[in-house]
């Protein structure tokens, strides 16, 4: 279980983030278009993890921006992954001018924030997810991650991007 705060109040998840250096979780997540999505589906690719509560929010809205700025640059396939129904996400994404970041959904399974140690078990956000950065490389391999300790805090980029 990780401690972590929302205004500096504590709240705790279900586990931690999985060890680098160790695989992967599989995972089963929704996109845009309602098709189911695994981390297989990226196989081959670094992946950028941006784990966020909900699009809806201020901080979520701008990480997934600036990691969408970023992406353009990098050799990674960039996800943001939120408690968010696809049809919100699509909208935001189309809203904010997002189109490199992948938008997926926990719409269908809580399993992918329970096995990445992110699920909210307190607290006024208790089901969804906490904030965190995870970078996977090519071989499905954890090379980074990040909890970000105070939910309304932004992670820290520099420290992500360099791992992809």
């Amino acid at each position: 279980m990780a401690t972590i705060t929302l205004k500096g109040n504590e709240i705790h998840t279900n586990g931690e983030l999985p060890a680098v250096g160790g695989a992967a979780p599989d995972f089963h997540l929704v996109d845009t278009e309602l098709n189911d999505r695994r981390l297989a589906d990226y196989k081959g690719k670094k992946k950028l993890l941006n784990i966020v509560p909900s699009l809806d929010t201020p901080v979520c809205a701008t990480s997934t921006k600036k990691f969408n700025d970023h992406a353009a640059s990098k050799d990674a396939v960039m996800l943001v992954i939120a408690a968010d129904l696809p049809f919100a996400m699509s909208r935001f994404c189309t809203g904010e001018g997002v189109d490199k970041v992948i938008p997926l959904s926990m719409m269908r399974s809580r399993n992918f924030a329970k096995d990445y140690g992110v699920l909210i078990e307190d607290g006024p956000l208790a089901g969804i997810t906490a904030r965190a950065v995870v970078v996977i490389d090519e071989n499905d391999k954890v090379v980074y991650t990040e909890m970000v300790p105070e939910i309304a805090e932004e992670p820290d980029y520099d420290a992500a991007l360099k791992h992809i």
